[in-house]
């Protein structure tokens, strides 16, 4: 288990202790309570305290009110604490509530709050090449690239990463977020204007496991998110989605990216145009700050904290015009290989998987590959081969082992022909 004692983050709310310290209205907390009772059924106030990630002594100034109203029974004491029910009254209330939205889970943040602690946790790097050099370990990536990368991460501006396919923009894109060693906190839900938006995603954001009493439990710790968009992307997913069935609104997938990295992948073969999103994020990138819309027409700010890195193989010219290109300060060309890196590509694929090889094949696979007219060598290209020489080997039941005459075939394979 983690604590917030150790340099984890540099945020920590403590638990709120009554309303005014919560930030949410006492009519919120209330259609909250309502809808897990229905839910619950017989329960006590540690569990609706568990429940809806409340301290005792909030819980306890609605219950009193609750009970007043008569729309809560009490049916019996365990230990200290009551144990109760929703009345007659009570379900046809709760009943009511629950058709203006479902939601019953943690009692969600301020939206105040929110940008308050996502202002707070913006990411600051202190690296230098060693660091990047452990973080890219996994990749063989020349000094001058990363001496590329370090000033951008360190900027936290966006990155246009550009270049011919294949050559590790998505890997070291993706590798990125390896060079963050803090974690952040993420709201389980958001409030705006008495609407309820579900934040906290177990598929982007991964949780670390805490042990800390004193911090408030409507926040859990995570390691800073990562998210990678490709071709699915389209309009939709960067606006308030709206469940009508639920009446509980989604947060979009910048929203859920903030204090963290947002991966546009093979940007410019979207759903959405290039245009169209260059120009819904043209503020957003420039002033960090970006606007969403309530299903009723209200607007409102969120925190835009997040480094957006897009990844592409076409010219970026052809994408953007320039006024977006200078809101993008980092644009970083990912070449071809030369041959020293490919060979050495090449060396930790077939040492990864342990196949046999003959001494002068890495120029060989070389050679093939940059024959019939092709200029350029890739990144991906060895490993590709390999995992074409495995399939041959499979087909003809015989162990893996990288021969000129498997690698001439491999290459007939993965090459078109021109």
């Amino acid at each position: 288990m983690t604590s917030l004692s150790g340099p984890r983050t540099n945020f920590a709310p403590s638990v709120p202790q009554n309303l005014t310290e919560l930030g949410i209205s006492q009519s919120l907390v209330t259609d909250l309570m309502l809808r897990r009772l229905a839910l619950e059924g017989f329960t006590t106030q540690a569990g609706l305290s568990h429940s809806l990630r409340l301290s005792i002594p909030i819980i306890d100034q609605v219950f009193k009110q609750l009970r007043q109203q008569q729309i809560i029974e009490v049916k019996g004491m365990i230990g200290n604490d009551y144990q109760f029910v929703l009345s007659q009254a009570g379900k046809q209330l709760a009943s009511d509530r629950f058709q203006i939205s479902q939601y019953a889970g943690a009692c969600p943040v301020a939206l105040k709050d929110y940008h308050a602690a996502t202002k707070r946790q913006s990411a600051r790097l202190n690296i230098d090449r060693r660091a990047l050099r452990s973080a890219f370990a996994d990749l063989v990536v020349p000094d001058r690239l990363l001496d590329q990368l370090g000033p951008a991460l360190i900027s936290q501006n966006s990155i246009f990463l550009y270049g011919p396919s294949g050559n590790g923009k998505t890997s070291i894109a993706e590798r990125m977020l390896r060079v963050y060693q803090d974690a952040v906190l993420i709201p389980f839900a958001v409030e705006v204007d008495n609407q309820i938006i579900s934040l906290y995603d177990p598929v982007v954001h991964h949780r670390i496991e805490l042990d800390d009493e004193n911090l408030d439990p409507r926040w859990v710790l995570c390691k800073r998110p990562c998210l990678v968009v490709g071709g699915e992307l389209v309009p939709s997913m960067l606006e308030l989605r709206l469940d009508e069935s639920s009446g509980i609104y989604a947060g979009p997938m910048q929203m859920k990216a903030n204090n963290g990295i947002f991966i546009i992948d093979d940007f410019g073969r979207q759903l959405m145009s290039p245009r169209d999103l260059l120009n819904r994020w043209i503020v957003p990138l420039d002033r960090r700050v970006d606007y969403l819309t309530l299903r009723y027409g209200v607007k409102f700010q969120i925190p835009f904290e997040l480094l957006v890195v897009f990844s592409t193989n076409l010219d970026p010219s052809d994408l953007a015009d320039e006024a977006f290109l200078r809101r993008i300060q980092n644009k970083i060309e990912i070449e071809p290989v030369s041959p020293q890196v490919f060979d050495m590509i090449y060396q930790r694929v077939v040492t990864s998987r342990n196949v046999p090889t003959e001494y002068d094949s890495a120029e060989y696979l070389r050679n093939l590959c940059l024959s019939n007219g092709r200029t350029e060598l890739r990144a991906c290209y060895p490993l590709d081969i390999l995992n074409i020489i495995s399939a041959i080997s499979q087909y003809e039941t015989r162990p893996v082992q990288v021969t000129k005459p498997d690698l001439e075939r491999a290459v007939q394979l993965y090459f078109a022909r021109r």
